[in-house]
């Protein structure tokens, strides 16, 4: 999907990997115990999809860490949860399975950046990092565009109740309530408050609940299972 100018932006979903049960089949994930050759055949099946030189895995580790980077890490990830570049042609993911992508482009400049904010990453603040650490390389946040992906959504991810006040003391707009009354955190509200209060204007939503939406990884809802990313890269 174009995003914006020469940034394009996709979501995987489960289907059309060669990953076995419980991991079919589009596996991206190479954490969670699934056939190492069957999660390197995934992603190089979605470099080609995506028409992109490469894909960029991180090592992710629910920071508020960011690195610029020019190449895939390969095998050897170092443990962050954000990355950025202005790169054509490589492709920057961050994998899920409740927790949502945040994929941010400045056409302008030439620069796109992808973090990986589930509840600690949101707490760490580290949507305003990946746009600080864009910035400070010389792109603008008023003309970023980003988007945020699927994740577990406020009406369905339950915590308990001095979770969610700790992490909203932080995060005010992660304050929520499940659809049948019990705490919760809307991750995706933090998140875009975070977006916006570093001078990002236009935030979009791909909306999905993964916990609800059979087609995305839900670690919640499987407990043992894959991962599907969000990716981002300028052409």
């Amino acid at each position: 999907m174009l995003l914006a100018g020469r940034v394009h932006v996709a979501v995987t979903d489960r289907h059309g990997g060669v990953s076995g049960p419980p991991y079919g089949t589009r596996n991206l994930g190479g954490m969670v115990g699934d056939d190492p050759d069957a999660v390197r055949a995934n992603r190089v099946a979605v470099a080609a999809e995506l028409g992109v030189r490469g894909i960029v895995f991180m090592r992710q580790v629910h920071s508020a860490d960011v690195a610029y980077v020019s190449e895939p890490f390969g095998d050897d990830a170092p443990p962050l949860d954000g990355v950025f570049t202005t790169e054509p042609g490589l492709a920057l993911a961050s994998l899920g399975a409740d927790c949502p992508a945040v994929l941010v482009g400045d056409p302008v400049s030439g620069m796109v950046g992808a973090a990986h904010s589930g509840r600690p990453g949101t707490e760490a603040g580290i949507a305003t990092a990946l746009v600080e650490a864009m910035a400070a390389k010389g792109a603008d946040p008023g003309a970023m565009v980003a988007l945020v992906g699927p994740g577990a959504c406020g009406r369905c991810y339950e915590v308990p109740a001095d979770l969610r006040d700790r992490v909203a003391g932080r995060v005010p707009s992660t304050w929520s309530t499940t659809s049948w009354g019990t705490p919760a955190l809307d991750l995706r509200a933090g998140i875009e408050a975070q977006l916006r209060g570093a001078g990002v204007g236009d935030v979009r939503h791909d909306a999905r609940c993964t916990i609800e939406e059979e087609d995305l990884y839900s670690h919640r809802r499987e407990q043992v299972g894959g991962r599907f990313a969000g990716l981002i890269w300028l052409t």
